[in-house]
């Protein structure tokens, strides 16, 4: 998923930690933007650049482990109160997209 329309790129503040994969560019679509708290979404990719993949089954969280060693799709689930958001992280690591479900 790369960024096109309906979707705007965004500036997170610059934070260090130990990666498992890297994020490429981050781009977040305007559902999300509105639905997170301010400075919350820089915690969540953080969270699923770390492996903390969120609210996902235990054989997705599995597939996500496997998907960073042979270079596959990633992709994070967390609970935000009612509002839940995807983190996608695609196969070649250019582009990580945070969205709603309904946005997908």
């Amino acid at each position: 998923m790369g960024q096109g329309a309906g979707m705007s790129a965004t500036t997170c503040e610059r934070v260090t930690f130990e990666a498992k994969f890297p994020l490429g560019a981050v781009v977040a679509t305007p559902g999300v933007l509105d639905a997170l708290p301010p400075g919350l979404l820089p915690l969540l990719l953080r969270r699923h650049a770390r492996g903390d993949w969120g609210e996902v089954d235990p054989s997705d969280a599995r597939a996500n482990d496997a998907a960073i060693r042979d270079g596959e799709r990633v992709l994070s689930s967390y609970a935000v109160g009612d509002t839940k958001v995807w983190i996608i992280t695609e196969w070649d690591r250019s582009v990580t997209t945070a969205l709603l479900p309904e946005e997908y």
